[in-house]
């Protein structure tokens, strides 16, 4: 099964220009395979700002974006924006669609990043989502997320996931962070994990992309380096299976201790 990250340098606050790009970078790749999953970074269409009223501007219209992406591939589209909250406040989501453009999940990023003031504007999600793809059960995540292992152990107790999938704004200043814990997410839980991040710049930070695929080991088996472009990745849902099979190491998770 074929997943396809599109790495791009967020234009800021400007969702025509970022959508255009995408359209663009998907252009440039191979013919998709039926019902690919195509995945896009965080906030993709505005990048990572703090003016709620500029992130969340054109959401219906970037949700009708993301629609039309799947429709015209005939394929599964994940990409992170804001959406309307109440008090004035938004909240930092993901969409999936389906390849008949139907939304097929909603996930809310469950931890802002306090340190960037992301606390002070968005609200945290309340639950760990899990969808089905194929063989598969994905549970996606963004960005800030990657550094609470709890949360993939809940996707793994509560959904038996096998392919995370996060979505990100993560800085250069952090790239091994970023790379360390994609790896540390897929060993400790024997799953696929896929890193979609940006990459140039914004007003305030430089990113780095690499986007990457993690495979159920450890290792990377994909990486898109720093520059914009796309990623095309196999997954196979045997391979996890037969892993956890050989190594039953989540089989002795001790739950009375969590």
């Amino acid at each position: 099964m074929q997943i396809v990250a599109v790495q791009l340098d967020i234009v800021w606050e400007n969702p025509q220009a970022n959508w255009a790009t995408v359209a663009q970078l998907l252009q440039t790749a191979a013919p998709l395979a039926p019902q690919t999953m195509i995945v896009l970074p965080e906030m993709f269409s505005t990048g990572f700002t703090m003016d709620v009223a500029a992130a969340t501007r054109e959401h219906a219209q970037t949700l009708e974006f993301l629609k039309r992406l799947s429709r015209q591939h005939a394929a599964y589209a994940l990409g992170g924006l804001a959406a309307p909250a109440p008090g004035g406040r938004a909240r930092n989501q993901l969409a999936v669609t389906s390849p008949s453009g139907e939304i097929l999940a909603l996930y809310t990023k469950l931890h802002p990043f306090t340190l960037g003031g992301e606390r002070e504007r968005f609200l945290p999600g309340e639950r760990v989502v899990g969808f089905a793809w194929h063989d598969f059960t994905v549970a996606p995540f963004i960005c800030y997320d990657l550094r609470f292992p709890e949360i993939f152990r809940a996707a793994i107790r509560r959904h038996r996931a096998d392919l995370f999938i996060v979505i990100a704004n993560w800085p250069i200043t952090r790239i091994e962070h970023w790379i360390t814990l994609l790896r540390a997410r897929a060993i400790e839980n024997q799953a696929y994990v896929l890193g979609v991040n940006r990459c140039g710049r914004d007003p305030n930070l430089l990113y780095p992309g690499r986007s990457m695929l993690v495979d159920p080991m450890g290792v990377i088996r994909a990486d898109a380096g720093d520059q914009p472009g796309i990623l095309t990745a196999d997954v196979d849902p045997k391979a996890v299976a037969d892993i956890r099979q050989r190594l039953p190491f989540l089989k002795d998770m001790r739950d009375d201790l969590a």
